[in-house]
């Protein structure tokens, strides 16, 4: 798991992301994020602003259509994560976004230099490495 800081869980940040976030498609891994800084006309009101504009959080998504099986369905997002888990504490990643990674059926059959490299391209292409 990321550490809590780091996890998109409020169904309220879901909701934002969703509505106003960027799309980037993969050969097998679609990517959302939401850069929080161009959506602040609805940031919650009754938080310290500063904190939350500088906040990253992170979400993977493996639906049930990807396979019925929840242990295919939980290695797929194993890899992922541990791709992103050493970006996240070297601080590779720039901060102030939401970023939902979702994953397509094509992912059971990949290993795991594939699935970085497709995390790799996805995050260079949505602009979030640091450089």
């Amino acid at each position: 798991m990321f550490p809590k800081d780091n996890r998109l869980s409020k169904v309220r940040d879901f909701n934002l992301l969703m509505k106003y976030g960027r799309w980037q498609r993969g050969q097998f891994l679609d990517i959302k994020t939401l850069e929080l800084d161009k959506v602040r006309a609805y940031w919650p009101k009754k938080i310290d602003l500063e904190k939350f504009e500088k906040q990253l959080k992170l979400a993977i998504s493996v639906g049930l259509k990807v396979s019925k099986s929840a242990v295919k369905r939980n290695r797929a997002k194993r890899q992922i994560r541990e791709y992103l888990r050493p970006l996240l504490r070297g601080g590779k990643i720039k901060e102030g976004f939401y970023i939902l990674i979702n994953a397509r059926a094509e992912v059971l059959t990949k290993n795991f230099t594939e699935i970085s490299q497709e995390v790799e391209l996805l995050l260079r292409r949505s602009n979030l490495f640091l450089e």
